[in-house]
């Protein structure tokens, strides 16, 4: 996403009007969608299987707090896939414009969410073993 969001997205907007640009956007993310899904699937599944591994309660706060987070990010994602991304697409089908770039704002604002929260996830896996 930090591809879409701070390179696609701003020349997208620069250079091309709603009628072209939303389309591609509904395009890029249908694809980039379906690579995060299966990338869910992997991390949070991995993440499990250590933590049923090692038992919740031997397991490291970092990896609790890592696995909550990442099922955070999870219904974030739930809810930019499940509504925000629908959305985004009836309005691409319909040509309205304004509700398209209404919804394109509304993804936009979950994906920075989670974006910090992926930051701030990798901090935790780095610096949480040298706190203990």
């Amino acid at each position: 996403m930090v591809f879409a969001h701070f390179f696609l997205r701003p020349v997208a907007t620069e250079l091309l009007p709603p009628p072209q640009r939303l389309p591609l956007m509904a395009g890029v993310l249908g694809r980039f969608f379906a690579a995060v899904a299966l990338a869910i699937a992997a991390i949070v599944g991995s993440g499990l299987v250590l933590m049923l591994g090692t038992g919740f309660a031997g397991a490291p706060w970092h990896w609790h707090f890592m696995l909550s987070n990442g099922l955070l990010m999870t219904v974030i994602f739930m809810v930019i896939y499940g509504v925000r991304y629908p959305r985004l697409k009836q309005a691409v089908a319909a040509a309205d414009w304004p509700a398209g770039g209404a919804a394109m704002n509304g993804i936009r604002q979950l994906v920075v969410i989670n974006l910090l929260l992926g930051t701030l996830t990798i901090a935790v896996a780095l610096l949480g073993p040298l706190a203990g």
